[in-house]
C-alpha cells in the first residue's frame, strides 16, 4: 500500500491519528493549532476531506462532523478521512466569522506563507492537507441571520462535481461559479473535487440540518466505497437551481417572513411583511418569479435595500437582458 504522511506523521493502514497543524501564536505566544483526525482504511482508496468552521461561527457544519466522529462513522474501511471540525480556530473561540485581522478566511486562497494571518491559515492548508485529498465537503451557513435551506454548491459545466452533489441529494444543487480566492476555487485549481453544503444560520444548531449534512457524507462514503452504510430511504429529489435572485427590502422596518424556508412560490406570492411599529404601516414582500426560496433572513428589523429572500430557478433568470446570479461562498 502507498505511503500516506500528514503533518509528518505516517498514517498506518487501519489507524487513526488525531494531528495538529500549527498555524499562528497568540500576543500570549500560545500556539493556536487546528487538530485534523485522519482515519485510514485497511485498504487503498480514495481519500475525502470533512471540513467545517472555514467561519468561526458556523456552527451547524461543526456539529455535523463532530457526530460524525462520535458514531465512529468517520472510520473508512477504504481509503482515508480527514475531518477538521474547526478550521478557523480563531473565529470560533471568538464566536466571530472572521479572523482577528478582520480578514475573511474563504477570500485568502492560496495564501501566503509571509502574509495576513489569514492568509497564512491558507497558505498552511494548501500545503499541508491540500495535497493529500481527492474530495472535499465544505460545510458552512448563511451569514448574519440569513437562514439556508439544505443545499450543495457547485459549477454545473463540471460533471464530476454535479454527479457527486446528486449522490449527496440534498434538497437543492445550485449553481454557484468559483469565486476568486476562495477555498473553492482554490481546489478546482489543483484538479480536487470539492462542494460546498450551506444549511441553516450562524450560532445555531439545527437538527434538520445535521441529519441532512450527516445522510450526504454517508451517501457520499458510501458511493466512493469507503465504508458501506444503511442508507435512509430518498424521500426527495435534488431540484436543480440554474439562476439566483436576491429579493430586497422596499423600506425599513420590522420584518416577519411568512413564507417557508425550502418552499416553492409564484410570482406574486406574498413571502412576508414589512411593518412599522406604531400599527399604520404594512407593506407585503412579493416573489418576483416563480422558484424556490432557499435563503430566508430571519432578521426582525431591516433596512431598505437589505437581502430578505434568496430565489433559486430551475431555469435562468433574465431581467433586463442579465442573466441573475448571486450566490456568496
Amino acid at each position: 500500500m502507498r505511503k500516506i504522511v500528514i503533518l509528518g506523521r505516517d498514517i498506518l493502514p487501519g489507524k487513526s491519528e488525531e494531528l495538529n497543524l500549527d498555524v499562528a501564536r497568540l500576543h500570549t505566544s500560545t500556539p493556536i493549532q487546528v487538530p485534523v483526525i485522519v482515519s485510514r482504511g485497511i485498504e487503498e482508496g480514495p481519500v475525502l476531506l470533512l471540513m467545517a468552521g472555514m467561519h468561526g461561527d458556523e456552527i451547524n457544519g461543526m456539529e455535523i462532523i463532530r457526530r460524525m466522529i462520535h458514531k465512529g462513522w468517520h472510520k473508512p474501511t477504504k481509503g482515508t478521512v480527514i475531518c477538521i471540525p474547526i478550521f478557523n480556530i480563531f473565529g470560533f473561540l471568538n464566536v466571530s466569522r472572521e479572523l482577528p485581522d478582520g480578514r475573511d478566511l474563504n477570500r485568502c486562497f492560496p495564501g501566503s506563507k509571509s502574509g495576513s494571518l489569514a492568509s497564512q491559515f491558507a497558505y498552511h492548508f494548501m500545503k499541508e492537507i491540500a495535497p493529500h485529498t481527492d474530495y472535499i465537503l465544505d460545510f458552512h451557513t448563511g451569514a448574519a441571520q440569513r437562514s439556508n435551506f439544505p443545499q450543495i454548491r457547485c459549477v454545473f459545466r463540471d460533471d464530476e462535481s454535479v454527479r457527486l452533489a446528486k449522490i449527496f441529494n440534498p434538497p437543492f444543487i445550485i449553481h454557484s461559479s468559483h469565486i476568486s480566492k476562495t477555498i473553492r476555487e482554490a481546489m478546482h485549481r489543483r484538479g480536487k473535487h470539492i462542494l460546498l453544503f450551506e444549511g441553516g444560520k450562524t450560532n445555531s444548531i439545527d437538527e434538520f440540518i445535521i441529519h441532512e449534512g450527516i445522510e450526504g457524507i454517508k451517501r457520499m462514503m458510501h458511493t466512493l466505497e469507503l465504508r458501506s452504510f444503511k442508507l435512509d430511504k430518498n424521500d426527495h429529489q435534488s431540484v436543480m437551481i440554474k439562476a439566483t435572485k436576491w429579493l430586497r427590502a422596499s423600506h425599513s422596518g420590522m420584518f416577519l417572513p411568512v413564507i417557508k424556508n425550502g418552499s416553492r412560490v409564484s410570482e406574486g406570492t406574498v413571502l412576508g411583511l414589512i411593518t412599522d411599529p406604531f400599527g399604520k404601516i404594512e407593506r407585503k414582500v412579493k416573489s418576483t418569479i416563480e422558484g424556490y426560496v432557499f435563503c430566508v433572513n430571519e432578521a426582525p428589523i431591516v433596512n431598505k435595500g437589505d437581502a430578505l429572500f434568496n430565489i433559486g430557478s430551475p431555469k435562468e433568470i433574465v431581467r433586463e437582458g442579465v442573466v441573475h446570479q448571486s450566490i456568496i461562498d
